[in-house]
This record gives C-alpha cells, structure tokens and sequence, in this order.
C-alpha cells in the first residue's frame, strides 16, 4: 500500500476518534458544572483543566483571553482555527476519507460525508447552545456508526489495519487525558502541581463532590454501567483508575487500547518497524502486569504523563515506519 493512503486511513480515524473524545471530555465539564457541589470550587476550574490537557492553552488565549464556559465550547466545538475542534476534525476526517475513496467502501464514506454535513445543520440550528448534552451524544453516536461500518463493511486488509490503528493509537491517548481531569481538578486547592496524586486520591476532602466527579469521569467514557458491574460498590478513585487503566474487558481502558495497537502493528508490519514493536509492545506488558497501588503510589499524574509521551512517541514512529514517504 502506498505510504500516502496509509497515512490517509489512519488519520481519517484518528480525526474521527478524535472528535468523538473531545466530545467525552467536555461532556464531563458540562455535567460537572451543573452539579451544586461546585458551587464553593475555583471558578472555571475544570474548563481551564480541559484546555491544559489538551495543550491548547497558548491558542485559546490568543484567541479568547478570558476562560469561561461558552468560551471554550465555541473554542472546542466550532471554531476553525483550532485543529483539534470537534468542527476541525471531522472535516478532516471526511477530506482523508475522500482522498481514498477507492479504500474505503462506500457505506464508511456516506457515513462521514453524512456526518460532517449534518454537522453544519446542527451547529446552524443552535443545537450546540440548546442542549450541549445532546450534541455531545450525537459527535458520539456518528462515531460509533463509523466505526462500526468501518468492521461491518470493509475487507480485513491493509486499509482496515490502519484505520483501527489510528483508532486506538487516538484513543489510548484520550483516556489517559481524560482520567488525568481528576489531577487538574485537585490542583487548584492543593497548590502541588508535581508531587503524585496518591494520598490525594483517598483524601475525604469533599466526598460528595468526589463520587460526582468520578461518576462523571466514567459516565465520559461509557464505564458508569461496566463499573457497576465489576465492582458492585461504591465508586473509589482507585477502582475507577484501575478499570480505565488495567482492565483488559473495558473497551476504553489503556490496556484495551493497547492490546489493539500492538495487534494491527503486526499486521501491518515491515522491516522498518521492529523497534516500533518492541517500544508497543513493552507498554502493553508494563500495562498487563501493573497494580494500581503501585501506580498510585508513584502518582496518577506522573504515571499518566510518562505514558502520554511514550504513546506520543509510538505514534511518531508509526508515522516513520509507514506513513511517511521514504526519500529516494
């Protein structure tokens, strides 16, 4: 396959994963500010943590100045000069899907073509300002669609394997940042941006703020009901960041992302990519046979950070192993 339609699948469903999990992290800040436990925390606290996870904080700036609510929606979902808006990145989804049309079957191309010009009506129609909630769920549902006509319709060949490598590659990064909302969240009371979250993460500082918070963090990656069922108890920081982080049956965890990421790698897999391999696979192990009390006693958000830029640094070398053109 050439290296220009690799590149094209797997950042056709990296932009769609993408947008998809913007949606999921915003949807935790609109939830959480309707809650009348906030009431007495820092001012735009989690809007401002949203914006810091996602290394957006310089634009937002010079573009808004002040950070608020309406702010970062407008900045997250619509605006166009931010890449990484839910607006930016399913047209750029649609734009690499149509430039490999002859890859893709016609159901996955109708199915993002559908999604971007919907997309226009809805936001024409103010459906972001009527109901944020609504449209958060309507970003996540054209994911799904995609990705399961993307399964249900394609040929398990080379085209499918990058585009579920994009996917998951996106989608280990997202969890990691959405799980780190928590740290941001306990920052701005604290005063300790470096130390580990450990002792934090059981201090019954605001219980009842606590539970929403977390509850709010599952139900963002579709884990409130799974947790339920695992667990059958309270929700506890650490249970929350173990089913996100090590458990292999949550769709969404890290070890899940990476079980898929290390197995569409070999799929694909050519001379240039054994090192590639081996940093993925080394990840998942690390992974596989973690505890979460070992992690937390290292620290959430150190844990969470080192693994950001080792999945970073897996993506870059995907990019020169396969989708980069090699010079002649």
């Amino acid at each position: 396959m050439l290296s220009r339609t690799a590149d094209h699948l797997f950042w056709m469903a990296r932009y769609t994963e993408r947008a998809e999990n913007i949606a999921r992290m915003l949807d935790v800040n609109v939830q959480m500010s309707l809650l009348p436990t906030m009431a007495d925390s820092v001012p735009n606290q989690g809007w401002d943590g949203m914006l810091v996870i996602s290394e957006l904080v310089p634009q937002f700036k010079a573009r808004y100045g002040e950070v608020t609510a309406q702010n970062v929606l407008d900045f997250m979902v619509k605006d166009t000069s931010n890449p990484s808006s839910i607006v930016s990145c399913l047209q750029a989804a649609r734009e690499n899907a149509r430039a490999v049309r002859f890859s893709i079957t016609t159901e996955v191309w109708e199915t993002l073509n559908t999604t971007w010009l919907e997309m226009g009506k809805l936001l024409k129609d103010g459906a972001l300002d009527r109901d944020p909630g609504e449209f958060f769920e309507w970003v996540k549902y054209r994911s799904h669609l995609s990705r399961g006509v993307t399964i249900g319709t394609m040929l398990k060949d080379e085209a499918f394997y990058f585009a579920r490598l994009g996917t998951f590659l996106e989608r280990s990064d997202a969890t990691a940042r959405i799980l780190d909302v928590k740290y941001h969240s306990l920052v701005p009371q604290t005063g300790i941006a470096q130390r580990g979250t450990a002792v934090r993460l059981n201090e019954p500082h605001d219980v009842q703020r606590d539970f929403y918070h977390w509850a709010a963090v599952l139900r963002s990656v579709s884990a409130f009901e799974i947790y339920r069922k695992v667990y059958r108890d309270v929700i506890t920081p650490a249970r929350v960041a173990e089913l996100l982080m090590l458990r292999p049956d949550m769709p969404r965890s890290l070890i899940a992302s990476l079980n898929e990421l290390v197995s569409n790698i070999e799929q694909v897999a050519n001379d240039r990519s054994r090192e590639t391999q081996r940093r993925a696979g080394l990840l998942r192990a690390e992974l596989q046979y973690s505890r979460i009390d070992d992690i937390l006693a290292t620290g959430l958000h150190t844990y969470l950070t080192t693994f950001l830029e080792r999945v970073a640094d897996i993506g870059n070398r995907i990019s020169r192993d396969f989708l980069v053109p090699i010079a002649a």
